[in-house]
């Protein structure tokens, strides 16, 4: 999957235990999809929580934001009210859409199948405008490339 290809569409339960979809997410803005390996882990809430301040900003892009991790929902619902989370987040338990976007560790930590940590912005026609995955999970992604992207697509 590279930038330029057609997003894969999917349907997964949000916090609340809804089915949401790709195209419920891009309707009427473009998405900033962030995969992270594990709710709760130190790398991941740092990840999420600088997400959360900069909400504005992506409000002002027009940018619609959601994670997605291979948490259950009842877990992401869980880490979503400790730490505030003001975006949607999705769980993709049976690892099917990490697998599809090529955000997958086959081994992480001695646990078979985790999200790899990847971010990916998609505009309103599917298509995939930024992508970024890091093999290495103890790092971020590269946030002032995501801004640009989705500035150049304003």
């Amino acid at each position: 999957m590279y930038t330029g290809d057609k997003a894969p569409g999917f349907i997964l339960k949000n916090t609340d235990g809804k089915d949401t979809s790709l195209s419920d997410l891009i309707e009427e803005k473009t998405l900033v999809l962030f995969f992270f390996p594990l709710a709760f882990s130190d790398v991941c809430t740092k990840e999420l929580c600088t997400v959360r301040d900069n909400m504005k900003m992506y409000n002002s892009l027009n940018a619609n934001v959601t994670g997605i991790s291979v948490d259950s929902f009842f877990v992401l619902n869980a880490f979503k009210k400790a730490e505030n989370f003001n975006f949607t987040l999705l769980s993709d338990f049976n690892k099917k859409v990490s697998r599809q976007y090529d955000s997958f560790y086959e081994r992480y930590f001695d646990m078979d199948g985790v999200s790899k940590r990847s971010v990916f912005v998609i505009d309103k026609e599917g298509v995939i405008r930024f992508r970024q995955t890091l093999d290495d999970s103890g790092q971020l992604p590269d946030f002032p490339r995501v801004l640009k992207c989705l500035q150049n697509l304003r």
